[in-house]
């Protein structure tokens, strides 16, 4: 059966584990994402009358405004378990292309790669070097990127030009970006008629 998300206007009273799978399903699975975002976007002191989120779109605008507050908090403390937090949750996201000791995809990233496949084996070895690389260049990050259907060698060479700019300040942030950008284009995959 195909996840659909429910109605906006619910979302705040869900159970806690609903709300976990709505933000594996426009995120991806992952504890370190949940264990932080939950408590900040449905904090248990919300006054009954509070206004619910009037769209999905909003929900994930309002996530991407508490993860850049974590960036925000990282770049001028650079508390390590800030960082960890941050690094766990970009760490989410797959690699792209191989994965890694036999990694599964998610749906989504299955789906969202398909652009990426049926290229040569000369390139599937160099995007394996190329996550290597970067993984080596920022330890803890993956490289996260709303793929949107881009082929392989565009990706190829943005990974590239990240990895030359060396800036791990501008990487979380451009990972940040794009996992937001990726969570607003599954929720509209996702959405049936009454959730928008």
């Amino acid at each position: 059966m195909d996840y659909r998300l429910p109605p906006i206007d619910t979302v705040r009273n869900l159970p806690t584990t609903q709300k976990i799978q709505l933000l594996a399903h426009l995120f991806e699975p992952c504890d370190t994402l949940t264990q932080y975002i939950i408590p900040k976007l449905f904090p248990i002191n919300t006054e009954a009358n509070e206004q619910p989120f009037k769209n999905y779109k909003e929900l994930i605008d309002k996530c991407h405004s508490l993860f850049n507050s974590l960036l925000s908090e990282i770049n001028s403390s650079a508390d390590p378990e800030l960082t960890h937090i941050a690094n766990g949750i970009i760490g989410a996201h797959p690699r792209l292309g191989p994965q890694k000791g036999g990694s599964a995809l998610s749906s989504h990233s299955n789906s969202e790669q398909k652009s990426l496949a049926g290229s040569s084996a000369e390139e599937t070895a160099r995007l394996v070097e190329l996550n290597e690389s970067y993984e080596t260049t920022f330890p803890g990050l993956r490289y996260v990127v709303f793929v949107n259907g881009r082929s392989r060698p565009a990706i190829m060479n943005d990974m590239v030009e990240r990895i030359f700019r060396n800036n791990i300040k501008a990487e979380r942030q451009a990972a940040i970006d794009a996992m937001c950008d990726i969570a607003w284009d599954r929720a509209k995959k996702l959405q049936s008629p009454s959730s928008q």
